[in-house]
């Protein structure tokens, strides 16, 4: 199983978390940032429904999957 982690970091004159290469909106405080990933990271866990997908990958090509709803990340907050 994956995991994905939300990291705090200092961003654009404030704080945000960071997924991958991925910016949350800016918080005036660390703890606001923190606060935020965590129910961020708690949403991730939730089971969802199982739903098709569709997505187009780097090369322009279109793929279709299913996405089963009870497979979620494990998620950690860092920083």
């Amino acid at each position: 199983m994956d995991k994905v982690y939300y990291e705090i970091v200092e961003h654009d004159g404030g704080w945000a978390y960071k997924v991958g290469d991925v910016f949350s909106e800016r918080y005036a405080s660390q703890r606001e940032a923190r606060e935020a990933a965590e129910r961020a990271a708690a949403e991730q866990r939730l089971p969802g429904a199982t739903e098709d997908i569709e997505y187009q990958d780097e090369a322009g090509d279109w793929h279709e999957e299913v996405s089963q709803g009870s497979d979620r990340p494990e998620t950690d907050v860092t920083g």
